[in-house]
């Protein structure tokens, strides 16, 4: 077994596929929509979905927002330089809510981001930079 994707709602489709794709530099691998059932599905990552767990947003229509409850924590990505991924997210017109620096009680280098529909993003400096 292995994981195949991780799926969101988001509220605007295009937004939240913008933000993956330019701030994050993730690729949209394929959208589908589905006109019966009122929903778009929009699958990202930075590998195709054989090789690779991805992304799936799934816009419902006529949602906008949802509830992010307290139940979600982040999705985490881990990048060679961290200072250059938060200076390039927020050139993209991304926020990012925690600058990099080492986690509570620990040396691991992390920073969070924020994408359009409040989803926190973790990004882990995996090497030494």
């Amino acid at each position: 077994m292995r994981i195949l994707h991780t799926m969101i709602r988001v509220g605007n489709l295009e937004r939240s596929i913008d933000f993956y794709t330019r701030a994050l530099g993730m690729k949209l691998l394929r959208k589908t929509d589905y006109p019966e059932g009122k929903f778009t599905l929009a699958f990202l990552g930075y590998a195709p979905e054989s090789e690779a767990a991805v992304l799936e947003l799934t816009w419902n229509h006529g949602v906008e927002n949802y509830d992010l409850g307290n139940g979600y924590g982040h999705l985490a990505l881990g990048t060679d330089d961290i200072h250059a991924a938060c200076r390039h997210i927020e050139e993209q017109g991304g926020r990012i809510t925690r600058a990099p620096g080492p986690m509570k009680h620990g040396t691991t280098v992390i920073a969070f981001a924020e994408d359009p529909d409040g989803y926190k993003v973790e990004l882990i400096q995996e090497g030494r930079h």
